[in-house]
């Protein structure tokens, strides 16, 4: 999921998480690194919980910016891959994710026990991310250190759709006072940016689209803009150069 044109600024570090969150902070300045931990996903290497709390490990020991770290999104595997990388993290205030309802206590558990914060998703609805944010506070958890990720889409793939429940939530935080809809929210967009048709058709397949690394450049800063206007505090990104436009515009707010 990381075509050519995306994949191309990290050509040179990309085979190595390590080497590529250093190039990432010290290269590009970014202001924390999100570790995708995509290789312990059942379908792809079906890597151990001890092989990625290992790669925790060593890319927090390169490292001194904050470091999210994300399961492969498959809730059974990423239970025991988790609680790994949040021992492996312990006290050292990671963001731990994604806990979806049918994982929720195993891994909200584990971000309690090793004081990380805590990153719950739902698809796009409201009502189950209220509800999904209320269990996990009625176990304990703090309010304080909890993210919310509605579920985030792509300009052109049901982002009027996203905006809308982003929206909500914030109204509801805001006019409301709804409690449990006050926690900052995320946006996760590169990985659903960079596996659309618009991103990865070359030119010669499409001429009419445009230089395809600028078109890629372009939906990605366009989708993280619109999901920051809808409420999003947090974006996750890929191309450094989107990050870069999105960035001049927040200087612009």
């Amino acid at each position: 999921d990381w075509p050519e044109n995306v994949q191309k600024p990290f050509s040179s570090v990309s085979g190595d998480p390590v080497t590529w969150a250093k190039f990432c902070q010290d290269t590009l300045k970014a202001k924390a690194i999100a570790l995708r931990l995509i290789g312990t996903h059942p379908d792809r290497e079906n890597r151990s919980p001890e092989d990625a709390a290992k790669t925790v490990k060593d890319v927090l020991s390169a490292i001194n910016v904050p470091l999210i770290i994300l399961g492969s999104n498959n809730a059974e595997k990423d239970a025991p891959v988790l609680i790994a990388a949040a021992e492996a993290a312990k006290d050292k205030n990671c963001i731990l994710g994604k806990a979806q309802e049918a994982n929720y206590k195993t891994i909200a558990a584990a971000a309690m026990a090793n004081n990380h914060k805590l990153i719950a998703m739902s698809e796009l609805d409201i009502n189950l991310s209220k509800q999904l944010n209320i269990l996990i506070t009625q176990m304990g958890f703090d309010k304080e250190r909890l993210i919310t990720d509605p579920m985030c889409s792509a300009l052109g793939y049901g982002l009027e759709y996203t905006y809308s429940v982003m929206e909500r939530i914030r109204l509801a935080a805001l006019t409301q006072n709804d409690l449990t809809m006050q926690p900052p929210m995320l946006a996760d967009v590169g990985m659903y940016v960079w596996k659309i048709k618009e991103t990865q058709a070359p030119e010669s397949d499409v001429p009419l689209w445009g230089n395809a690394e600028e078109r890629g450049i372009a939906w990605e800063a366009a989708t993280a803009s619109a999901l920051l206007m809808a409420g999003a505090e947090l974006l996750i990104m890929r191309h450094p150069k989107a990050v870069e436009a999105v960035g001049k515009l927040i200087e612009e707010l």
